[in-house]
């Protein structure tokens, strides 16, 4: 059984962890499935958005324990915890939480660009509470999402959250009493319609901007945005608005 289900929709492609024997814990394979994905997400120009979600009812319970004792590290070489916690894809990526998402799972959902969850998912951080460190970018980078003092007590507290919680402060976009794949499949049609070239564009910009000093940003943004805007995708936008029509776009 394949530890990683891909599915091709309109425009994106949908990832499941599929180890729900284990809570969808992380193990090597899976990452290397996670990673395998993404990169299918980028090459493919008929894809413009990706969800990442898990098989039965769990998104992620971390990292798989028992391969930790063998000595297995769930990530991939210059990707990260789940072959997407240091370098994601290129194009927007959007998580699906049902159940729990904890320790190297919530890192897995940090390292999206978009969360959706069910009204009763759990989140949390309890590498503490083990001796360990949550050293997925829990804590490097979940700050720059919460705020520090959020951030300080999930990391030193270890205690779960809930997806309203996550929700009020900055973690989760849309809170959902549905299956979280469905809401995230409407927030993954929306994103993939538009544009390719804006969508990495974009993303780039708001993922490296935030340590960019003033002098250098707007020179580092239009260095990024110039070629979008004088793309045909961004003539054939314009073109498509006046003919009140779908746009046609090539990703070029």
């Amino acid at each position: 059984m394949s530890e990683v289900l891909t599915e091709v929709q309109d425009g994106f492609i949908i990832v499941t962890i599929n180890r729900p024997e284990a809570k969808n814990a992380m193990t090597k394979a899976a990452a290397e499935g996670i990673r395998a994905a993404m990169e299918q997400l980028d090459n493919d120009n008929s894809l413009n958005a990706g969800i990442i979600t898990g098989a039965g009812g769990t998104f992620c319970s971390g990292m798989d324990l028992k391969g930790f004792l063998r000595g297995e590290t769930p990530s991939v070489k210059g990707y990260g915890f789940g072959g997407i916690t240091e370098k994601g894809p290129e194009k927007p990526l959007i998580a699906a939480v049902e159940g729990y998402a904890l320790a190297g799972g919530l890192e897995l959902a940090l390292a999206c660009d978009l969360c959706v969850a069910n009204a009763k998912a759990k989140f949390g951080i309890p590498e503490v509470k083990r001796s360990l460190v949550a050293g997925a970018g829990g804590v490097l980078k979940l700050q720059q999402l919460v705020g520090k003092r959020v951030a300080m007590e999930w990391a030193l507290t270890g205690d779960f959250f809930t997806a309203q919680r996550a929700y009020e402060v900055g973690f989760v976009n849309r809170v959902t009493e549905g299956a979280a794949i469905d809401a995230a499949i409407e927030l993954a049609t929306t994103v993939a319609a538009n544009g390719p070239l804006a969508l990495k564009a974009t993303k780039k910009i708001i993922n490296e901007s935030y340590d960019w000093t003033s002098e250098e940003a707007w020179k580092k943004q239009a260095e990024i945005m110039a070629p979008v805007f004088t793309s045909e995708d961004a003539r054939e936008g314009s073109v498509a608005f006046a003919e009140k029509r779908k746009p046609n776009w090539q990703g070029k």
